[in-house]
């Protein structure tokens, strides 16, 4: 048995465990799992199918620019919520132990594990995309806000000004 049959033989556990731990990272995390339609959990829907095809990509080897759709699903989103750098993208990393822990619990497969470095290297890289994707969000997100402060739009949107908040805690 070659490693791509024992992909193909797993993939769907191995996916399952690897939404259901990134899902679990958010404190709504119990809606998230639960709720499987797009629309009233986009959240959920959208980690699950950039998942899914992030799988698929690091399994067959694919060209990192490649991962950078599926990436920038997950990350755009996580990088609009209250996650540290680290934890945006540690869920990405998740996929290297979820796999060795499926091929590891099948006594036909196990021995796959040892041939698991080109897919971990995969994961790497996926991840380092993913930490500059987060940089950049998180950049271009700071931009706006600095940009709606300096043209006064926080007023018109009817939020107070930051400075502002910050005397009348003093």
């Amino acid at each position: 048995m070659d490693l791509a049959e024992g992909f193909r033989n797993h993939r769907e556990k191995i996916v399952n465990k690897w939404v259901e731990y990134t899902l679990s990272t958010y404190l709504s995390s119990g809606f998230f799992l639960k709720e499987n339609d797009k629309f009233a959990n986009p959240v959920g829907g959208n980690i699950r199918e950039a998942l899914g095809r992030l799988f698929l990509l690091l399994v067959k080897g694919a060209d990192p620019k490649e991962f950078i759709p599926p990436l920038e699903q997950i990350i755009s989103i996580r990088a609009v919520q209250e996650f540290a750098p680290s934890q945006a993208v540690s869920p990405l990393n998740a996929v290297k132990h979820i796999t060795r822990e499926v091929f590891a619990a099948d006594k036909e497969r196990s021995q796959l594990v040892n041939e698991l470095y080109d897919f971990e290297f995969a994961v790497d890289l996926a991840v380092l995309a993913a930490f500059d994707m987060y940089m950049q969000c998180r950049e271009r997100l700071y931009q706006v806000r600095i940009n709606e402060i300096r043209t006064g739009n926080h007023i018109l949107a009817g939020s107070r000004c930051p400075s502002q908040m910050l005397s009348a805690e003093k």
